[in-house]
């Protein structure tokens, strides 16, 4: 499966950067995480309506993305939903250097269609019940989910349990569409659906911080892919991805 998406997601930036090539008359092309779809899009359109190009934006796992970058796809900034991931590019030196900065944070979530009406814990309600999460291996979200289960000791109860999806939204979908009770997923996920609720909400400090790092990647030559990263960080696209539940980083 993440074979399958990683091929994906190659064409995808393929198709996208063939139809945008790095000049001023078509936008940037920006990977982004998913949990950043409704958000990215907003600035994005906030940013056409100056009269920029609109940029090209591809979104996925943090780690399919940092993936196909490593690869060699071509693009012009890495919006990631975790610093990991941005660390390991900037350590095979594919951000171009001083582009690098923390833009938003976020909080984690356990969601549900059905709520019960006593809620009776965490650890006596996940009991023998299947829960959603991305990738703990590897994506962001299901990180942050282990992280969090181990602190609260409940790891060893609920890790034959999970059903590990390629992105955090395909966590969110899941439950969604009642095939898995509960899931883990950001609450600016939680927000952007109208079929789930959360249920409960993760302490902040029972997993690291979430960070949503951007940058400008090495081998960007468009013209506009520094202003928009600026742009990203501006007041007028902070409010907008504090519309969409965001924090923002200090």
């Amino acid at each position: 499966m993440l074979r399958a998406l990683a091929l994906l997601v190659a064409a995808q930036l393929t198709s996208a950067c063939n139809e945008a090539p790095a000049s001023a008359d078509k936008g940037p092309v920006v990977l982004a995480a998913s949990s950043l779809q409704e958000s990215l899009t907003d600035v994005a359109q906030a940013w056409a309506e100056q009269g920029h190009a609109a940029p090209v934006l591809a979104f996925a796992a943090s780690s399919a993305l940092a993936r196909q970058v490593e690869g060699g796809a071509p693009a012009d900034v890495f919006f990631s939903a975790d610093e990991e991931w941005m660390d390991s590019l900037e350590s095979k030196r594919l951000l171009r250097v001083g582009s690098r900065r923390d833009l938003l944070t976020n909080q984690l979530v356990l969601v549900s269609i059905d709520s019960p009406t006593v809620w009776l814990g965490m650890a006596r309600e996940l009991a023998g019940k299947r829960v959603a999460v991305a990738d703990p291996d590897s994506v962001p979200a299901g990180r942050y989910a282990k992280a969090a289960f181990e602190r609260l000791g409940l790891w060893d109860m609920v890790k034959d349990s999970l059903v590990p999806a390629e992105n955090v939204r395909a966590a969110l979908a899941l439950v969604e569409r009642g095939e898995v009770p509960y899931g883990v997923v950001y609450a600016t996920d939680a927000k952007a659906s109208r079929k789930v609720a959360v249920a409960d909400s993760f302490a902040a400090n029972s997993h690291p911080p979430i960070r949503y790092p951007i940058a400008l990647l090495a081998g960007s030559e468009h013209p506009d892919a520094a202003a928009f990263v600026a742009f990203a960080a501006s007041p007028k696209a902070q409010a907008l991805f504090e519309r969409r539940g965001f924090g923002i980083a200090p």
